[in-house]
C-alpha cells in the first residue's frame, strides 16, 4: 500500500503544479487580474492531494492500518478532494470571464464545493480515527 499512497502523492503533485501552472497562464492570457478561486487550486490539490498520501505512506509504514475499510473511504476522500475542485474551477473560471451568475447558479456552485468539503472532512476524520485506533492496537492500549 505504501507504494499506492506515493503514486497517489506523485499524481497529485502533478495535477497541483498543472493546475498552478493554467492559473497563472489562463489570467494572463486573459488579461485577469483580479481575485478568483483558480488562485487555490494549487495548493488544495498540493496540501489535500500530495501531502495527504504522503503523510499516509509514512502512517502506513509505522501503522499497516490499510484494509478495505480505508480503500473505501479514501476513495469518498479522493472524490471529495475532486468535486471540490470542480467547484472551485467552476467559481474561478465565472469569475475571470466576469459572468454573472444568478442565484440559483450562485447557490449550485457553493453547493457542489459543499459536498466535496463533506466528503473530504468526513472521510478525514473517519481515516484518522480508524488510524488512532491502530496505532492504540500496536501499542496494546486498546
Amino acid at each position: 500500500m505504501e507504494k499506492k499512497y506515493m503514486d497517489l502523492s506523485l499524481a497529485y503533485a502533478l495535477v497541483a503544479m498543472a493546475l498552478g501552472v493554467f492559473y497563472r497562464e489562463y489570467t494572463k492570457l486573459s488579461g485577469f487580474s483580479g481575485v478568483t478561486r483558480l488562485s487555490v487550486l494549487h495548493t488544495h490539490y498540493f496540501m489535500l492531494g500530495m501531502f495527504f498520501f504522503l503523510i499516509l505512506a509514512l502512517a502506513e509504514k509505522s501503522f499497516a492500518f490499510s484494509d478495505r475499510g480505508v480503500g473505501r473511504l479514501l476513495l469518498v476522500y479522493q472524490a471529495g478532494l475532486n468535486i471540490t475542485g470542480l467547484g472551485l474551477l467552476a467559481r474561478g473560471l465565472t469569475q475571470v470571464w466576469g459572468s454573472q451568475l444568478s442565484r440559483g447558479m450562485e447557490a449550485s456552485l457553493s453547493g457542489i464545493s459543499g459536498i466535496g468539503h463533506i466528503l473530504l472532512g468526513s472521510s478525514l476524520i473517519l481515516l484518522l480515527w480508524k488510524l488512532r485506533k491502530r496505532a492504540l492496537l500496536r501499542e496494546g492500549g486498546v
